[in-house]
């Protein structure tokens, strides 16, 4: 800033106050943007391992359940016959 003389003004304080308050509001921002997206990688992370445990579960529900349909239905153990219920 300078006088109509042309001689230079130091900044005042208002000034740089608000510069301060300025570069830190943009600092805190680009923080706090990189840390939404580390939070959100690892949402979609853990959402991504819960839907793939779940589906784990089901097919072994599945492979189990086709397990006992494809058992024999009765086996002989010491010359008797022994039946199970469906």
């Amino acid at each position: 800033m300078t006088t109509s003389k042309g001689a230079v003004l130091l900044v005042g304080k208002f000034e740089r106050n608000k510069d301060t308050v300025q570069d830190f509001t943009e600092s805190a921002a680009t923080h706090v943007g990189r840390i939404v997206v580390i939070i959100a990688g690892a949402v979609r992370d853990v959402t991504r391992e819960i839907g793939d445990l779940i589906t784990d579960g089901i097919e072994m529900r599945e492979a189990a359940k086709k397990a006992e349909r494809d058992a024999p239905l009765g086996t002989v153990i010491n010359g008797e016959f022994e039946t199970r219920d469906r």
